[in-house]
């Protein structure tokens, strides 16, 4: 049994959280093996210490309470583009988690630090520890790699791969990029997040409506809604039945809805907001088609790991996506999937309309995907594989 310090920035603030689960998914597993703790940012509302499913949550205040808005609801750096403000709040969100962490350190003989995100976690976690027992294991989810960019960016990432013990990375895309940074190929997992396929996002064929269209996202420009809003003004010459259930929040929005008043879409789209994971499972049940028209952003940023779409394929739904390099470790044309190349609305809107015309090819599609990240994805093949690395000290 390892003792096992989480550092993240991304958490459900409390119980029944809209906030992605995927790092709580993870930790409440290892708790059943390891002593695992969890540091976390504060937030209004939130406990700054509390117990779940064997987990010790730590929250490190970094502000007034009214102004700790820099994590959580899109993440950081969707925070900072929203609202440049909020780039004040760096400085002291640092120091307060680099604080926490020594303090953490202090108090418990922690065997790894496990970090989530090579910026800020990584590198606190790499200062905070130096010269002290705890392994560092960093978890580099896609923003972190290709996002920020630039020198300074390129050098702190770099000092962090070459002063942690291993790295994993939710995808193969990403291995390659980590390499360049200095990491030894042995020194690198690919190693996703996982999905509850067996209890949560499973098939209900009996709820699947067949000119139901579904989008799971945030709201950012990476994922590409405004491409699918475009090829839907298509879709509906063709099907002018069809429906899209549009389900996540972000940045973006206003400007979604101008362009679905601009397209004249209100009756074809319906926005449901972010939701709570339980929530999910329901919304890919009735979709006959799943959409994931990712892009990559004009900053450079891109998806690391699409886990939406090995949710969208665990409840049995056809699933279109574009050709981004992250998707290609489960997603293969015609086998998995339907691949589309990235920013063509009109290629998109023929996928799409190829697809509600043929519900066997359908049906082909979602049986294969399930089996496929069945095998590859559920979380008891995910978390015994990262309880055996953070094992390994």
């Amino acid at each position: 049994m390892a003792r096992i310090l989480v550092l993240t920035s991304t958490f459900p603030r409390w119980q029944g959280d809209h906030e992605p689960p995927f790092v709580y998914e993870l930790c409440r597993r290892l708790a059943q093996h390891n002593e695992v703790h969890v540091l976390a940012p504060h937030a209004p509302k939130a406990l700054l210490a509390e117990e779940w499913d064997g987990l010790h949550i730590h929250r490190f205040r970094y502000f007034l309470p009214r102004y700790q808005t820099l994590a959580y609801e899109g993440g950081i750096l969707t925070r900072l583009k929203q609202q440049r403000w909020k780039s004040l709040l760096v400085p002291f969100f640092l120091l307060a988690q680099y604080v926490a962490i020594v303090r953490l350190l202090k108090q418990h003989p922690f065997d790894v630090i496990h970090a989530h995100w090579l910026i800020p976690q990584g590198l606190l976690a790499v200062l905070a520890a130096r010269g002290k027992k705890p392994t560092i294991i960093c978890t580099a989810h896609g923003a972190d790699l290709f996002a920020l960019r630039g020198r300074l960016f390129n050098a702190i990432k770099r000092f962090v791969v070459k002063r942690c013990q291993h790295l994993t990375v939710v995808s193969g895309a990403m291995q390659q990029a980590a390499q360049a940074l200095g990491m030894a190929a042995q020194d690198i997992t690919v190693l996703p997040m996982g999905v509850d396929l067996q209890q949560q996002f499973v098939p209900n064929l009996t709820q699947q409506q067949p000119m139901q269209l579904l989008f799971v996202g945030r709201l950012v420009e990476k994922k590409g809604l405004r491409f699918l809003l475009d090829a839907l003004v298509q879709v509906i010459e063709k099907y002018p039945f069809v429906r899209l259930n549009v389900v996540g929040d972000g940045a973006e929005k206003p400007h979604l809805l101008a362009q679905v008043a601009d397209k004249k879409l209100h009756a074809h789209v319906h926005f449901f907001g972010a939701v709570k994971n339980s929530a999910l499972p329901a919304f890919y049940q009735e979709a006959a088609i799943v959409v994931f028209p990712s892009i990559v952003a004009s900053n450079g940023d891109q998806e690391g790991f699409g886990l939406v779409s090995v949710e969208a394929l665990g409840c049995g739904c056809a699933v279109i996506a574009t050709d981004l390099p992250a998707m290609q470790d489960m997603l293969h044309h015609l086998q998995t999937a339907w691949i589309v190349p990235q920013q063509n609305a009109t290629v998109l809107a023929e996928a799409i309309q190829h697809l509600l015309s043929q519900p066997t090819l359908r049906q082909q599609l979602a049986a294969t995907g399930r089996q496929t990240v069945l095998q590859r994805y559920d979380w008891s093949q995910i978390a015994q594989a990262y309880h055996l690395l953070l094992n390994k000290t």
